[in-house]
């Protein structure tokens, strides 16, 4: 469970290096976790250096571990051979029972494990996962409807106030 910060992003303090907007509005978040990542050191200088795209990435689990997939860290270009596979699955870092937890929803329930953003907290590099349900195209247009009459009521009531 994700513990203080705002509600729908990183917790304060945090050095956000992507947000994966496109995911809000495809897919209903239902619950928000903070988990580690695997990284190797020029995908850390890559990703300090903002060189990475979450637009289709997910999370899966594959033999009891959670793995990052189809996120897109850019190569280092001063790590030269040393560097990394830019597309490669990267392990997150979870306790066995969320670990546990999520996967049973993933598989009854028909969620998706999607990133939301991807940070550096206390200098480790974190993603936050949304345990997410797909929106129809109907679902999309009812969340657009609501949030246009919510900032119409903000509005009126600051309006009112002056």
């Amino acid at each position: 469970m994700k513990k203080g910060g705002r509600k729908g992003g990183p917790p304060e303090g945090a050095q956000v290096v992507v947000q994966n907007r496109k995911a809000r509005h495809d897919y209903s978040i239902e619950e928000q976790v903070e988990a580690g990542l695997a990284l190797t050191g020029s995908e850390v200088k890559s990703l300090r250096a903002g060189n990475v795209a979450l637009a289709d990435a997910y999370a899966l689990v594959k033999n009891g571990e959670l793995w990052l997939a189809s996120c897109r860290i850019g190569e280092y270009q001063p790590a030269s051979y040393t560097g990394h596979a830019p597309t490669r699955e990267r392990k997150l870092l979870l306790r066995r029972a969320e670990i546990d937890r999520l996967a049973g929803k993933v598989e009854k329930a028909g969620y998706t494990l999607v990133p939301l953003s991807l940070y550096f907290k206390d200098g480790w590099a974190k993603v936050e996962l949304g345990l997410a349900r797909g929106r129809t195209h109907e679902d999309r247009r009812d969340a657009i409807a609501e949030r246009e009459q919510r900032r119409e009521m903000d509005r009126a009531m600051s309006r009112r106030r002056r």
